[in-house]
């Protein structure tokens, strides 16, 4: 079984995301955060499960989709580090993931 670690950057990712859509609704973002959690919980079973990124498909990076987030992860060993949280619609630039990737190692 894998072991996820959230690195500071992507709970920091998420908060933004959560705390922009609390200034409307802050049930939404509490479900928001809740949904994603469950999402990248399921990664510790089945840490391959997510989809390599379209715009990056030759990348040891992967994604899951929860709700309107994309979460971006890399697998090293039993280790799934959860590296950048993102809404959809965003456009992901490769840089991103570099620079957070580089933090880890």
């Amino acid at each position: 079984m894998a072991q996820i670690k959230w690195t500071e950057p992507a709970l920091n990712d998420l908060n933004e995301i959560a705390e922009y859509i609390a200034l409307d609704k802050p049930s939404a973002a509490k479900k928001l955060v809740a949904d994603v959690f469950k999402s990248i919980k399921r990664l510790k079973k089945f840490p391959e499960s997510g989809k390599k990124p379209a715009e990056l498909p030759e990348t040891s990076y992967r994604g899951v989709v929860s709700g309107p987030c994309r979460v971006f992860y890399r697998i090293e060993g039993k280790k799934v580090f959860i590296l950048y949280v993102m809404r959809g619609e965003r456009e992901l630039r490769n840089f991103i993931l570099g620079d957070r990737d580089n933090e880890i190692s």
